[in-house]
């Protein structure tokens, strides 16, 4: 029993449950969380053995789907989702994968927004097209096209928001309605937001997805995913988890937990210096449009403003010129680091059409207003003068 058991943590503020939840102490008292690196348990006897494997009671069995360190992960994040539990996986997509494979059987139909992930579309399209799960894309923005595109097979709805790399906005309450109405699932991706700006269980959500590798992490450290919801669901992909194995290690689910401590500190942080990098990125003639939720003139904004608790960390913008100008302009940037990661204190830069997006065909960029001038940055944790003067080292090289 340790102080951290308490009921007082259930009623703790987000900042103290990602410090406080989570945390069995062990005999040597130590304070920071210890790390389980062992594949796995020691078992007291063959009735013990026995009564683990048959699932009579919780206890370690197997590092794939029990470990101390990732449970205490799991619980965490759950505590700040206001979720009753978490499953922890190798990597985000490892988190979309487990959710789809544990509650869908071919037949099933899902209904996915169009800006998304350029790796979730191909989830959807592709690879569980092959198993005889149909996913039909629409605007993520229009209720009305969800309602739609509903069938009486449909078993899933899934988005992200603020969406990637548009930053668009998805009526919650509206799309768990539909969900409820055709006696389907709404799986939120938070990867943008975090529970640090919204949880989207609160607006109606059945499961929330992360890609701890993004915010969750921080630093771009290491590789994690994570569903969070209720606890009978959490059973099934626990399940699928035991079966077929991708999970995450204790020592990157450790990194993970460590991360959370200074989550909400972070996001007000990337929050700040998003919000002005997009002001200004607004006043530069090269510039056509500029996508952050925190812009008044931004078609989410007033749903961002009721749902978030601020606007993230992430934004795009168009300049003139099509690729050539796009690459000329990150060609000439320093500072940023051009990688497709984000949510890390370095701000990252990347060309959405060429690489996250890549795998999409012409006409699935063009309905996902992917152009070939657009630019995503996350922004980082520097100071923004420094971000501004390395975005006008961009906008000089356009200008020459």
């Amino acid at each position: 029993m340790t102080k951290e058991d308490g009921d007082w943590l259930d009623r703790a503020h987000l900042e103290t449950q990602a410090i406080r939840a989570g945390i069995r102490r062990s005999s040597e008292g130590e304070h920071s969380e210890p790390i389980h690196t062992t594949s796995s348990f020691i078992f007291d006897s063959p009735e013990d053995a026995a009564a683990r494997f048959s699932g009579d009671y919780v206890a370690n069995v197997y590092s794939r789907y029990t470990n101390p360190t990732v449970r205490g992960f799991e619980q965490r994040l759950a505590a700040m989702e206001e979720g009753e539990a978490a499953v922890a996986t190798a990597s985000g997509m490892a988190a979309i994968l487990a959710t789809c494979m544990a509650l869908l059987k071919s037949g099933d139909h899902v209904i996915c927004s169009r800006d998304v992930f350029g790796s979730t579309v191909g989830l959807f399209e592709k690879y569980l097209g092959n198993f005889g799960v149909e996913t039909s894309f629409v605007s993520l923005r229009d209720p009305s096209a969800w309602r739609a595109a509903a069938r009486p097979s449909t078993r899933l709805l899934f988005c992200e928001t603020p969406s990637n790399p548009l930053c668009e906005v998805a009526d919650l309450a509206a799309l768990a309605q539909i969900a409820n109405d055709q006696g389907a699932l709404l799986v939120v991706d938070n990867c943008f937001c975090t529970p640090a700006l919204q949880r989207p269980l609160n607006l109606g959500a059945d499961l929330v997805i992360h890609s701890a590798t993004k915010y969750l992490d921080g630093q771009g450290r290491v590789l994690g995913g994570a569903v969070v919801g209720a606890e009978s669901l959490m059973e099934e992909l626990v399940g699928f988890l035991r079966t077929c194995g991708p999970a995450i290690s204790p020592f990157n689910a450790w990194v993970c937990m460590k991360g959370l401590e200074t989550l909400s500190l972070r996001m007000q942080a990337h929050c700040q210096r998003a919000q002005h990098l997009a002001e200004w990125l607004q006043t530069m003639a090269p510039v056509n449009r500029v996508n952050y939720a925190g812009l008044p003139d931004h078609p989410g904004y007033d749903l961002a403003v009721a749902q978030q608790e601020g606007f993230g960390g992430v934004l795009s913008f168009e300049v003139q010129g099509g690729q050539a100008a796009a690459w000329q302009f990150i060609r000439a940037t320093e500072l940023m680091s051009l990688t497709a990661n984000l949510g890390d204190a370095k701000t990252t830069i990347v060309h959405p059409a060429t690489t996250t997006h890549s795998r999409l065909t012409q006409q699935q960029r063009d309905e996902a207003g992917i152009s070939d001038g657009l630019i995503r940055i996350a922004v980082g944790l520097e100071h923004i003068e420094d971000i501004k003067a390395d975005c006008d080292r961009g906008f000089a090289a356009l200008l020459r």
